[in-house]
């Protein structure tokens, strides 16, 4: 996934509490596992004024003009300010998915569901807590201030508004570590790679026999 160190974006207010993973991303769209091709159906049920099926041209579909992400102001936005609980319902790790694909780097929030919460530092989306009268405040500059941008320094972790004011956030230092070196699951196992090719070479050299099981013509070489 993409390293995330400093970001700069424009905010986009999602001004709805108790968010849920169905509706951030349906169910019907929910057959594919590859991680592509969600973007186009985040929020779908409120973003389309037709129901969408899995495939369908984006083209040929009816935009809902009162949903915040269709207003031309809110274009291009990369964080996401909302409500409490967002993420809420089935644990879908394709809602993630769905932001991240979209164009979401960040979420600010006051809560969210635990394991949407989680799902989202393992895909590269930072769910930022902030308590409601912050997030409340928010919501009234991105309202008043057409192209209202902030930035999150996730090194140094703060949000800075555009007149410089900081607004520090927690973040467990594992998942910090993770998001600042790009590292998902599967790149936190290739850490160890070297490692992993050495165990596997005197495994084999000790009981060369389990090349044919493993369907191995040779020894690999460490």
């Amino acid at each position: 996934m993409d390293k995330f160190t400093i970001h700069k974006g424009l905010v986009a207010p999602l001004d709805r509490e108790n968010v849920d993973t169905d509706a951030i991303i349906p169910k019907q769209f929910l057959k594919s596992i590859k991680k592509t091709g969600f973007g186009v159906n985040l929020f779908d049920e409120w973003r389309y004024l037709d129901h969408g099926e899995p495939g369908q041209d984006p083209a040929s579909r009816k935009p809902n003009p009162e949903f915040v992400l269709n207003q031309p102001r809110y274009r291009g936005a990369s964080i996401l300010l909302t409500r409490q609980n967002f993420g809420c319902g089935s644990s879908r790790e394709h809602a993630p998915w769905a932001l991240v694909q979209y164009g979401f780097r960040a979420i600010i929030a006051p809560s969210y569901a635990d394991i949407f919460f989680n799902n989202s530092f393992k895909n590269g989306l930072v769910p930022i807590v902030q308590p409601e009268a912050v997030v409340s405040q928010l919501f009234d500059e991105v309202n008043a201030f057409p192209g209202y941008e902030l930035t999150i320094d996730l090194e140094r972790q703060v949000i800075v508004r555009p007149r410089g004011e900081e607004l520090p956030f927690d973040i467990v230092p594992f998942r910090k570590y993770c998001l600042l070196n790009g590292f998902d699951d599967i790149g936190l196992t290739l850490r160890h790679a070297d490692k992993i090719r050495a165990f596997e070479a005197e495994r084999l050299a000790s009981k060369p026999w389990l090349a044919h099981t493993m369907g191995v013509d040779k020894v690999p070489q460490a």
